[in-house]
């Protein structure tokens, strides 16, 4: 579930991730964690991140070993899709699901108008991601980041993923207490790295507030944005070699997951009775 979608994640940001010599006032990584905060905290407000965002988000943290643990205790993961998809696709899940489309119909119908992806497949990737928002993880997500930032196994990746996070927390979306989540540092019901979080987030509840750990509605629609942003075409069928499989593929570089995804949204369709048309 959570663990295995982190995994996938991680491993296919690892395979994409090119390593490029830090810039001069990039904080090395490595040594001593309070000498390397500080020299984040300088960059941070070389990129123009207020002094109130990063006193409230990086005062006092320190390295996380338990974050550590996790990152280095992954493994390749080797089950077949009916392995994984038998696991995953539950019979409680699907019952779950199939009460989610209909207790968020309206919702569901707004954010298919406003962006093209149908619920069955929003709600597939929440079930999937985080049992329909209960399952969010219970890590501080700064200090798993600072954590993983501060490594040298990956830490140019996440030193850009922390001052993304600082800049969710300056734009005021999201306070450094509401910032609990996965071990890897993703955030809220679906599941955002704070890259994904900064630029395909929605404020859909209208509150003012691009709120994806408390908000389904915001959540929900933030993920149907990221899959549009990616090419979802509206109407279309999602099965592997599709054009909207190779959007899942985004959401997750992991087939297997992605396939998961694809089966799982299909029987919630068929179920619901909605959306049967794109996925034959």
């Amino acid at each position: 579930m959570k663990s295995t979608r982190s995994l996938f994640r991680v491993i296919g940001s690892a395979m994409l991730c090119i390593a490029f010599a830090a810039p001069s006032l990039a904080a090395s990584c490595g040594g001593d964690f309070n000498t390397w905060l500080a020299d984040f905290k300088r960059e941070a407000a070389s990129q123009g991140i207020s002094q109130r965002a990063i006193g409230s988000a990086l005062d006092g943290v320190t390295a996380d070993p338990a974050v550590l643990s996790r990152d280095r205790g992954q493994r390749v993961f080797s089950q077949s899709f009916e392995q994984f998809s038998g696991r995953m696709i539950s019979a409680d899940r699907m019952r779950r699901g199939t009460a989610m489309l209909a207790r968020h119909a309206a919702i569901f119908a707004r954010i298919e108008r406003q962006f093209g992806v149908p619920g069955p497949v929003l709600t597939a990737i929440w079930g999937l991601e985080t049992d329909y928002g209960v399952n969010q993880g219970r890590y501080s997500i700064i200090r798993s980041v600072a954590t993983l930032a501060h490594d040298c196994r990956r830490p140019d990746k996440f030193r850009g993923e922390l001052l993304d996070l600082l800049r969710i927390i300056d734009r005021g979306d999201m306070t450094p207490s509401e910032l609990r989540g996965d071990w890897a540092g993703e955030i809220g019901q679906t599941q955002f790295l704070p890259s994904s979080y900064l630029k395909f987030a929605v404020d859909f509840d209208g509150n003012g507030k691009r709120d994806l750990i408390h908000s389904a509605a915001d959540a929900l629609a933030s993920t149907a944005n990221f899959l549009k942003s990616y090419g979802w075409r509206r109407g279309e069928p999602w099965s592997e070699g599709t054009g909207n499989f190779t959007v899942l593929m985004e959401w997750n570089k992991a087939r297997v997951y992605a396939k998961t995804i694809a089966a799982f949204a299909e029987r919630l369709a068929a179920g619901s009775g909605g959306a049967s048309s794109a996925i034959r």
